[in-house]
């Protein structure tokens, strides 16, 4: 008897040590859905495929700088080739912050886009890490976006092109998998203000979209081409109209000219009103041209990059005087609605500039008759510019534990200054930090300091010292922790309303 209450016990005591282990860790990766029907399944073998793909695919060069790439999502047997010269556009070396996959849904049916925040996504070359932590905040912060994993199980549009990714990219990387659902305009465009404020040199979007479907081969040709030419427009309306006008000309058994347009049309939305943006055709391609592929029902393939100018993406971030003038608006109106009806007022994002959907850290301080009344900022980048002010506005007025919350009595002689922090742009050496120009974030393990720019000029600390203070007094790893720590540079641009903007 005494042996069975002794097992029962520890036959307790496991489950209960599994059932703990099993909680720490709730992800659940995405495992491959296609391998071994679109691609290789077997590690050597995909890995020579993509060798030979990109042996024969359009050489780097083609276009510099590149932000997105359209790309095919079909066997790679077929679309292959073309898909590796988009890819072989992109910088290998370069440390992207995040790299947004965009496909379209071909099994499920539903509204808006759904992002898969579960777990990483796996392929036979390995795990692609998921940046789960955005994932779940972009679902947070529209309804445009939900989980749904489904959308994402038997979905081939993402996955082929992981594969691609793994070969090209050099740099450690995360991604934001998302299937799109819609079939509607309107969706499409809620979807790209949602993803504009990260369309810049630091992410990198990957647009899955194959091109005519079914035509014969020469026919194919003629309405990939005006379908490529609408995307090289960088214009959503000539894209529309060209859909539609081929649709129009009766092309036999012509279902479709674009699968993925819905992807592409939110690419579109994010890059028409930009004059820095450039498209690219790369190399166009259809089934027929392949060795296995008949010529009288075929799909297209076209590749396409999408550069920045190099002089936009060097000259840095700065905001124009009326851009200025905007933040400290929105300061103003958010603070009149909180602080009278506890309101946060409601901004329009159609009317926002490309510049303050930038995600960017920030801090707004109160001022009143030239006396600290309220300060509070934050350094993380995850929203955009805008929205960061306007939660800063509030938290200032009301949050600051060093001062009782500020009555709308008040607001009248309140005086209201912002300091917008740069993008943070990681270093790989200290000769690229600039006394009294950069702040700097140190990272190293789960501890990190900052110090904003104005604390080198007031101190008079040389360069050394700028780090080991912040290492040793901010981050909390010692003096020499910032020799093998991550190391950021910012630059904090400052104005108010009672004063000119300084640098």
């Amino acid at each position: 008897m005494k042996k069975n209450v002794y097992f029962i016990i520890c036959l307790v005591a496991f489950l209960n040590a599994l059932s703990s282990c099993r909680s720490q860790d709730n992800s659940i990766d995405r495992k491959p859905a296609v391998a071994g029907q679109f691609y290789p399944e077997d590690k050597a073998v995909l890995q020579q495929t993509l060798a030979d793909l990109f042996s024969k695919a359009v050489q780097p060069g083609k276009a510099k700088n590149v932000v997105a790439i359209i790309s095919p999502h079909a066997g790679y047997v077929f679309s292959g080739e073309v898909a590796a010269s988009g890819f072989n556009q992109i910088d290998g070396e370069k440390e992207f912050e995040n790299i947004f996959v965009l496909g379209p849904s071909h099994h499920v049916a539903f509204e808006g886009a759904a992002i898969y925040t579960k777990g990483n996504y796996i392929t036979p070359l390995g795990p692609v890490p998921v940046n789960r932590e955005l994932a779940q905040k972009l679902i947070k912060g529209s309804k445009v976006f939900i989980e749904r994993d489904d959308a994402h199980a038997a979905e081939h549009s993402v996955e082929v092109q992981l594969p691609f990714l793994q070969y090209v990219m050099k740099k450690k990387f995360t991604i934001i998998p998302i299937v799109v659902g819609t079939g509607g305009i309107k969706t499409c465009e809620e979807i790209a203000r949602e993803l504009k404020p990260y369309f810049n040199s630091r992410n990198l979007f990957i647009i899955s979209t194959d091109f005519s479907h079914y035509p014969s081969y020469e026919d194919a040709k003629k309405v990939d081409m005006a379908s490529a030419n609408a995307v090289c427009s960088n214009s959503v309306s000539v894209l529309l109209d060209t859909l539609r006008h081929n649709e129009t000309m009766k092309i036999p058994n012509l279902s479709t000219s674009m699968c993925g347009w819905s992807c592409v049309l939110t690419l579109l939305a994010m890059t028409e009103n930009n004059p820095h943006v450039s498209f690219h055709k790369i190399l166009y391609k259809n089934s027929g041209d392949a060795p296995v592929g008949g010529r009288d029902a075929v799909v297209g393939y076209n590749a396409i990059a999408v550069s920045l100018d190099q002089e936009e993406s060097d000259q840095g971030f700065n905001l124009s005087e009326g851009e200025k003038k905007e933040l400290l608006s929105i300061v103003r109106k958010t603070l009149d609605k909180y602080l009278e009806k506890q309101e946060t007022p409601v901004i329009d994002a159609s009317s926002i500039s490309p510049a303050l959907m930038t995600p960017c850290g920030a801090f707004v301080t109160l001022k009143k008759q030239g006396i600290l009344r309220g300060c509070i900022g934050r350094f993380d980048a995850s929203e955009p510019l805008y929205k960061v002010v306007q939660s800063m506005a509030i938290a200032s007025a009301t949050e600051d534990p060093r001062f009782r919350p500020v009555e709308s009595s008040e607001l009248g002689s309140l005086e209201v200054e912002i300091s917008v922090l740069t993008p943070m742009k990681k270093i790989h050496s200290i000769d690229e930090i600039t006394l009294g120009r950069h702040g700097i974030y140190i990272r190293k393990g789960g501890r990190s300091g900052t110090f904003l720019p104005q604390v080198a000029s007031e101190t008079g600390w040389s360069k050394e010292e700028f780090l080991g203070h912040c290492a040793q007094d901010k981050a909390g790893i010692g003096w020499d922790g910032w020799k093998d720590a991550e190391i950021f540079v910012y630059e904090a641009l400052v104005f108010g309303e009672n004063e000119s903007a300084k640098q």
